[in-house]
């Protein structure tokens, strides 16, 4: 576990941003992939600027409004500091989904059709990404009060606020279960589902998991009925995605062929 790999001179490079730029080159080749035989294939390199500059403004809000706001209201000069870590994923999609939004609109493609397409590529780069925030200490669990778990180093916030006390693996184990909610998108992409039901099932697995693992986290205040902000949003997106799901299927068998007049 490191948070600065190596320094030459007055340059250090952070094990979170290595792991990061990793998990968007290699999402973004999941996705190219995915996307061969579409007209979406030849977006992908110029909407990805927008993905990018819109996770990447959602992700910061998110975390130093929502997340960590007890740190960063004592160090109002580190907000912009991205690259010391300290993305929330949840804002990063929430930003690259108003983001896709907004390219679909004005290249006049169908926002869910792209977006079924980026689903299975999103997550893989988040089981990845989770692997930044455990080298950067950060996404932490509470204390186990067991005699196992992880011990941060100096240096990490997760140190800052817990000491050398075990903390629940929290982000490794969020890590795992994005890989399993690949794994079942992959498969689910050869079932003809209704339009968007890929990415709404996305939406949803993530959702659960997000939810159910942040009763172990440790970096995040709690608000109405002791939830962190991660329940609240994972929540809020369940419900509007199985509202979205159910509408789609509805509307799906309501549709009938057309057939050829004799």
């Amino acid at each position: 576990m490191r948070v600065i790999l190596f320094e030459i001179g007055g340059f250090s490079l952070r094990s979170y941003g290595v792991i990061v730029a990793l998990a968007i080159v290699i999402a973004f080749g999941v996705a190219y992939y995915l996307a061969r035989g579409t007209q979406y294939q030849k977006h992908l390199p110029n909407l990805v600027v927008y993905l990018l500059l819109g996770a990447i403004l959602g992700a910061r809000i998110w975390h130093v409004f929502f997340f960590q706001w007890w740190y960063f209201s004592d160090h109002l000069t580190e907000i912009f500091a991205v690259w010391k870590g300290g993305i929330a994923i949840q804002g990063a999609l929430v930003g690259g989904f108003f983001s896709a939004v907004i390219y679909a609109r004005k290249h006049k493609l169908s926002f869910w059709e792209l977006a079924d397409i980026l689903a299975p590529a999103i997550i893989l780069g988040q089981a990845i990404g989770r692997i930044a925030c455990l080298l950067n200490g950060d996404a932490f669990g509470s204390p186990t009060g067991l005699g196992f778990g992880i011990v941060y180093p100096e240096g990490t916030i997760a140190f800052d606020r817990y000491g050398s006390a075990p903390l629940w693996p929290a982000e490794i184990w969020e890590g795992q279960l994005d890989l399993v909610i690949f794994g079942i998108l992959m498969a689910m992409k050869n079932i003809k589902l209704p339009l968007g039901t890929l990415f709404l099932s996305y939406n949803i697995l993530y959702s659960i998991v997000r939810f159910m693992l942040e009763f172990l986290r440790g970096d995040s205040p709690r608000y109405a009925l002791q939830w962190t902000a991660g329940q609240w949003t994972s929540i809020t997106v369940l419900l509007i995605s199985l509202v979205f799901m159910l509408y789609f299927f509805k509307r799906s068998h309501l549709i009938k062929p057309v057939q050829d007049s004799a």
